[in-house]
Order: structure tokens, then C-alpha cells, then sequence
């Protein structure tokens, strides 16, 4: 599935998006041909998980760009600079957002004064290489972390952090599959994740397609589960790894890992490069966004809560690097993080980078 199902595809003129809202019930795409059209589908979670939302945005950009291409070059500027402002604004967790907006721009000033219809033509090139570079990212990742996995292991995850989180593969999920591709046994237990049912929905759905045992589990579950010995690893995504290690990751996920280490069950944190945020000192200065109350009192069309009573809807939580037995990266291991691995872990990149002759 992973594989054959893509997340999101650029076809020169449309970026179409799997709808994450209505699966598994359906499977429907929805198509943006503009970049207010993309923020509003990450937005409103037709596409999340950050490496993908990253990826959304870079064509985002490109829906723009090509559509005031031709004009004078003012003109252009300034509906492009609209284009990433709306973009920017879409949600404001997930780092690969910023990053991915960054690198667009870096395209678009590095030309100048060149025509507008030429700057389309870059940053359409570099929205393509942001995608290719996730699920090679994501590819990578998945060898590293799958070393980390005994056969016959029984992975706990939160969230979805799949080939639907992403460009494909999956990053805590590309770990499972990577493992499974090399052979071992491996079963999965997916917390369902409240309120917006991640794990039920999307993380079980992709297991299913794929034939990977997997049993759903409520969240509120999670800690009986390790207790009975039933849990051997947990593994999770990340939407902005502070410059310490401290993680952001959906909400809920802060209570496995307490329950991880009180179990001594290695939880570990697979995440690429662009996932880390070395500006953002510690999970303390991370955002967190708060979404909508009425995805806590019901679902659907099905209410549940009283009328009148007050929500609380954090979409994410922080969990800090103490409580992380490693983060899985492209570029390795990072071991018991804290800022010095972290800071180390980025510059060899860095230097792998410019390395391989693409400084």
C-alpha cells in the first residue's frame, strides 16, 4: 500500500489529496488548484502528518506561481508572497511546514530578477525534489529503525505516522515495514488516538492493506498492555523535534512514553532531518495548536457531550528527551538524545550534504 497508495500528486496543473477525514469508510481524493485551496486542505486534515503537510505546501506554492506566471514581475511577487502567507498560517506545529516554505523561497529570491514565468519552472523543480527527498528520507529511516526491531516484535505506535503522514514509506510506520521487507515478524498495536482517530482510522487501515497483524487498541488502554507484557517497542512520529530532543508529537503521545519508561519498553521517535527544529530551543517554545471543540464532542454527525460544557482540544503535546530511548533519523541513530547529540547529529548531515557535491 505504501507503495501504490500516493498521499499527494502534482500533475502539472492540480495537486490531489487523499481525504483523510473519510477513510477507511471512503476513499476519495480532493483536488487544489491554488494555495488557498492547499491551506485549506491542511487545514481542515485532508492531508497532516508533517513530512506530507510539508510536501502540500512546496506545490501549494507551485499552484500559485504558475497561475500568475506571465505577469510582470511585481505582480507575480506579490501573489506569490500571498501564496506563503496563507500557507504559513495554515497550522503551526508542524515544522516541515516552515521548512518546506523556506526552501521555496530560498528558490524564488536566489533568481532575482528573472522572469516570472521561469521562477514557476524553479520552484515546480524544487517542490518535485522536496518530494522525492521525503520518501528517500522515509526509505532510509526505515533500514536504520528496522535494526532496531527483534524479530517477532510487538510495536505500540501513535497517531498515524505512515505512507500517509508522508510523500510514502512512513516514518514510524516506514520503520515497521522496513523490518517487515527484511524479513522479521513483526505485529502492531494501534492506540486509536483521540479525538481525531488516527490510529483507528489510518494507522490500522494501512496495516490491513498490507496483511501486518494489527490490533486497535483505545488509548486509555495503552498503559494494561505493557503491564501484561504485551508491548516489546514503542515507535512514534514527531512534528518538531526541539533543539534539545524534546519531541511534539500528537497529543497523547507524552502519556505513552511515561508509561513506556515506567515499563522499561524502549520508546523510540522516527522523524527526518527537517522534522528537527535547531531554532526552537525546547519543547517548552514549541506552538501548539488548538483545534476546533466539536471534534472533542463527537464525531461526525454523532454528538456525545452535553451542550454547553467547555472543551479543551490540544492537538499535540511535548514529550521530553529523557523520556526517548532514540530518534531515528535518514542520517542514523540518535541515542539517548540531548542537545549536544542533537547538534552533532545535524552537522554530520551537513557535512554528508555537502559532501555528496550539494552544498
Amino acid at each position: 500500500m505504501s507503495d501504490r497508495v500516493e498521499t499527494l500528486r502534482y500533475d502539472g496543473e492540480t495537486l490531489s489529496l487523499i481525504d483523510q477525514r473519510i477513510l477507511p469508510a471512503r476513499f476519495e481524493t480532493v483536488t487544489c488548484s491554488s494555495a488557498v485551496e492547499t491551506a485549506d486542505a491542511i487545514r481542515s486534515m485532508v492531508v497532516r502528518g508533517a513530512p506530507a503537510i510539508g510536501c502540500a505546501a512546496a506545490f501549494g506554492v507551485v499552484l500559485d506561481a504558475h497561475r500568475a506566471a506571465g505577469q510582470l514581475r511585481a505582480v507575480f511577487d506579490a501573489e506569490l508572497e500571498q501564496a506563503f502567507s496563507v500557507l504559513a498560517a495554515s497550522r503551526p506545529t508542524a515544522v516541515n511546514l516552515f521548512w518546506a516554505l523556506a526552501r521555496m523561497r530560498r528558490i524564488w529570491e536566489r533568481l532575482g530578477d528573472a522572469s516570472s514565468t521561469m521562477v514557476a519552472q524553479a520552484l515546480e523543480a524544487e517542490a518535485r525534489a522536496i518530494y522525492d527527498e521525503d520518501i528517500a528520507a522515509n526509505r532510509s529511516m526505515g533500514s536504520h529503525g528496522a535494526a532496531l526491531l527483534q524479530d517477532g516484535a510487538r510495536v505500540l505506535t501513535h497517531c498515524n505516522a505512515g505512507a500517509l503522514a508522508t510523500a510514502g514509506h512512513g516514518t514510524a510506520l516506514g520503520v515497521i515495514r522496513s523490518a517487515v521487507e527484511s524479513g522479521k515478524s513483526i505485529s502492531v498495536i494501534a492506540d486509536e488516538t483521540r479525538p481525531f482517530l488516527q490510529g483507528a482510522r489510518l494507522t490500522a487501515w494501512e496495516m490491513v492493506q498490507e496483511q501486518i497483524p494489527v490490533t486497535l487498541i483505545s488509548d486509555n488502554m495503552a498503559g494494561h498492555m505493557m503491564s501484561r507484557g504485551a508491548v516489546d517497542a514503542v515507535i512514534v512520529g514527531a512534528d518538531r523535534i526541539a533543539a534539545n530532543g524534546d519531541v511534539a508529537n500528537k497529543i497523547g503521545t507524552y502519556m505513552v512514553a511515561v508509561l513506556a519508561a515506567r515499563h522499561d519498553i524502549p520508546f523510540y521517535v522516527a522523524a527526518p532531518l527537517s522534522t528537527i527544529d535547531p531554532d526552537t530551543e525546547t519543547g517548552a517554545a514549541i506552538p501548539i495548536e488548538e483545534r476546533k471543540p466539536d471534534e472533542v464532542l463527537g464525531f461526525g454527525e454523532i454528538i456525545w457531550a452535553p451542550e454547553g460544557v467547555r472543551v479543551a482540544n490540544p492537538a499535540f503535546d511535548v514529550t521530553p528527551a529523557e523520556l526517548v530511548t532514540a530518534i531515528i533519523t535518514e542520517q542514523g541513530i540518535i541515542a539517548r538524545p540531548d542537545r549536544a547529540k542533537v547538534a552533532a547529529h545535524l552537522a554530520a548531515a551537513q557535512q554528508s550534504h555537502v559532501s555528496r557535491g550539494n552544498g
